[in-house]
């Protein structure tokens, strides 16, 4: 990676030396850095006061071995992580993955991402990441349940509802939340705030469920609004994945008048022409927690096709809108071309860095619209710590109230955007303008906190 600023050169490469295996890791430092390039060359206090070297590196990484026992009576062995980012502006947030392809590099780009889109949701919240390569897929509720016990038993040490609030990510939903905080409860013998995503009978909050779906959504809906006086109302959106982001994006994207008409998972995808059916969507993967293979057969209009390598999947189809909402590195400049070949003009990640930054290039020079995660899906941790305000304060929001906190900080988010653009001659490019509008805020907490923190 090549910078114009000499220190943003040094940084990197000493990052790259140290951390040389680190691949995604890496990628989100070099997106950052190269949207800062101006803010450095503007402000000489960030070098002044080592910013960039800090705010590079973890505060605390924690890896500890988790063993468990399976159904059969057998010990498993799995790693746990929780690296705990920055701590500038608030405690810890950021969510716990259970998936095989989780290993350092992997929870460091998601805490280094977290920083920013937490400081972007102006709500007083760090950054952090966790989680372990356990796979929950094919597991019995006792197996996830030891598994989690035994991982709480060791994350217990370093976190609470002042110093690190996990959350949930991949792998754990309401059923893993439900018993990472009862193993807590009964190790540290308080109940507390220590999570979010937690049922609504043990301080959760309405609209968590739905908060990053739904926030992508009025994200692309504002930048729409704001940009090109459009809207989603009549347009038809391309969605991946089929976990709560893209079910709730699917949702809210009926909501606004749009026709969402794909979905997948890890095995393949469905197009249905005539619009993504949302309840049976719902029954196959939050009742039934099976495979897209059952919601075509019980579908006539759906397509369902295998996941083969090469494949454009969910974007080769002609739509308006594309909403990114599996995994990182999901959509590729050959998917990206074709999706601007057949006339997308609005992209906006649900997933974390689901696009190659050739795609994102791709799209900037196409004049397509494009919302990057740390923005577009920042909605799930905004309601998490609204979950968090509501415990502090022991009180119980309706959906409605919690919904319209949410609609108004994604609004706020994409202008906060959308103004750091402008205001260092980057206008439309909303990857240089969240990175900045995020860094500006948590650099300012560090120069304010001095060197000892």
């Amino acid at each position: 990676m090549k910078f114009q600023s000499t220190y943003l050169q040094s940084v990197y490469d000493g990052l790259e030396a140290r951390n040389a295996e680190q691949k995604e890791f890496l990628q989100a430092v070099a997106e950052v850095l190269e949207s800062l390039e101006p803010v450095v060359a503007a402000n000489p206090e960030i070098e002044k006061w080592g910013i960039i070297e800090r705010i590079v590196e973890p505060e605390r990484i924690i890896q500890f071995r988790v063993s468990w026992v399976d159904d059969n009576g057998k010990v498993q062995v799995n790693r746990g992580y929780r690296v705990q980012f920055n701590s500038a502006i608030g405690p810890y947030k950021g969510g716990l993955r259970l998936h095989p392809s989780v290993n350092l590099s992997v929870i460091k780009f998601l805490g280094f991402e977290q920083i920013f889109k937490n400081s972007l949701t102006t709500l007083p919240i760090g950054g952090g990441k966790g989680g372990s390569d356990f796979d929950p897929k094919g597991k019995s509720d006792m197996e996830i349940m030891r598994f989690c016990q035994a991982f709480m038993t060791e994350l217990a040490k370093h976190i609470g509802a002042d110093t690190d609030v996990p959350a949930g990510d991949i792998g754990v939903g309401g059923r893993e939340i439900g018993f990472l905080f009862g193993q807590y409860k009964r190790l540290r013998n308080e109940f507390t705030g220590v999570l979010t995503g937690k049922g609504l009978t043990y301080g959760g909050s309405l609209a968590r469920t739905q908060a990053t779906g739904y926030g992508v959504c009025y994200f692309t809906q504002e930048m729409l609004k704001s940009t090109k006086n459009d809207s989603f109302q009549g347009k038809t959106v391309a969605v991946s994945g089929a976990g709560n982001v893209a079910i709730y994006a699917i949702e809210k994207a009926y909501q606004l008048g749009a026709k969402p008409v794909t979905c997948s998972d890890s095995t393949g995808w469905i197009y249905d022409p005539e619009g993504i059916d949302v309840a049976l969507l719902k029954e196959v993967k939050e009742v039934k927690r099976a495979r897209l293979t059952e919601y075509a057969a019980a579908r006539p209009s759906a397509e369902y096709h295998e996941k083969k390598n090469g494949e454009h999947g969910v974007w080769q189809y002609k739509v308006d809108i594309a909403l990114p909402c599996a995994t990182q590195n999901e959509l590729n400049e050959e998917d990206a071309k074709m999706l601007i070949d057949n006339g997308v003009i609005a992209v906006a990640e649900g997933a974390n860095m689901p696009s190659t930054p050739e795609a994102i290039l791709a799209f900037q020079k196409a004049g397509v619209l494009f919302g990057p995660a740390k923005a577009a899906n920042a909605g799930g941790v905004a309601t998490s710590a609204l979950e968090m305000s509501q415990n502090s304060e022991r009180l119980h929001w309706t959906f409605e109230e919690v919904d319209s906190k949410l609609e108004g900080i994604m609004k706020g988010i994409f202008h906060a955007c959308d103004d750091a653009s402008k205001k260092y001659g980057l206008e439309g490019n909303y990857v240089a303008g969240a990175n900045i509008a995020g860094f500006e805020k948590v650099a300012d907490a560090m120069i304010a906190q001095g060197i000892a923190y």
